[in-house]
């Protein structure tokens, strides 16, 4: 009993919850570390993951000499910004519409009925398939990798925030409209609010697609980023850099979601309040 109480008691504290998800991780790069030890992982293909770190470190921290042409040498942090600032401008650009366009979608059967056939078409079709698309349009530019992660995150942000529109107590909107609301406001005032929880859901959902689409788009339509990095190593045969990049990728990933989730948390205090309340 003192065991278990002891366990939960730890389960429940802030540290606690981060020391458990640590278990699994450290016992994975342990057992990895194990395995590769005598070069037998993958024939020798696979690093160890001392040399991923000994490679990141390089990566992230080196300094190159003047007649050093390396691109593994003290240039993590600007392919981190580079990829980061295009997700930010692609989820951006997916919320501006897809957020405003799923809320009249789940409010409105006319425009569900006119324009949520052309989202289900055309939603099955692959990021990948679009890299032609982008490249005619844009070139190798920055906006190529935008317009690809524009389109990853949209689908399940107007996806989530139309079944959340859908799911509003008819009652509250029957109420608001005799009490003299406009549609614009009962949409704004009601519906938007409601089909909050189902809109967080789609937006976490998108980003981590727009991580996806970020590395698609930075191997063919543009020269910089996590993930030309990632495609240059591999042709090149440098697996501690790629395997480093993938590490990278999965914490820029991590680390965005648990950003929302805060945001999650404080915007949706409200509804919490009216749980305990209830």
């Amino acid at each position: 009993m003192e065991a278990g109480s002891l366990f939960r008691r730890l389960f429940r504290s802030r540290g606690g919850k981060w020391l458990l998800a640590a278990i699994l991780p450290v016992m994975a790069v342990l057992l990895w570390q194990a395995a590769g030890t005598d070069g037998a992982l993958a024939g020798g293909a696979l690093p160890t993951p001392d040399r991923v770190w000994s490679a990141w470190i390089t990566w992230a921290f080196g300094k190159a000499g003047p007649m050093t042409l390396s691109p593994y040498i003290g240039t993590w942090a600007d392919n981190l910004g580079y990829s980061a600032m295009r997700v930010a401008k692609g989820f951006a650009l997916a919320i501006v519409v897809g957020v405003p366009l799923g809320a009249v979608l789940g409010w409105s059967k006319w425009v569900a009925a006119m324009v949520d056939p052309s989202i289900q078409w055309l939603r099955p079709v692959p990021i990948t398939a679009w890299l032609p698309i982008s490249l005619a349009i844009f070139g190798i530019r920055d906006f190529g990798a935008v317009f690809l992660i524009t389109i990853g995150a949209f689908y399940p942000i107007v996806i989530n925030t139309t079944q959340g529109a859908r799911d509003v107590e008819k009652s509250w909107i029957r109420a608001a409209l005799m009490m003299g609301a406009r549609p614009i406001d009962v949409l704004m005032r009601v519906v938007l609010p409601a089909a909050l929880p189902s809109i967080f859901t789609g937006l976490r959902i998108g980003l981590g697609i727009g991580w996806t689409a970020v590395i698609v788009a930075e191997m063919v339509a543009v020269k910089s980023g996590l993930g030309y990095v990632l495609w240059d190593a591999y042709y090149v045969g440098r697996m501690d850099i790629v395997i480093a990049d993938m590490v990278s990728i999965g914490l820029m990933g991590f680390l965005s979601d648990w950003l929302i989730l805060r945001l999650e948390y404080s915007v949706l205090r409200w509804r919490r309040m009216q749980s305990f309340n209830g």
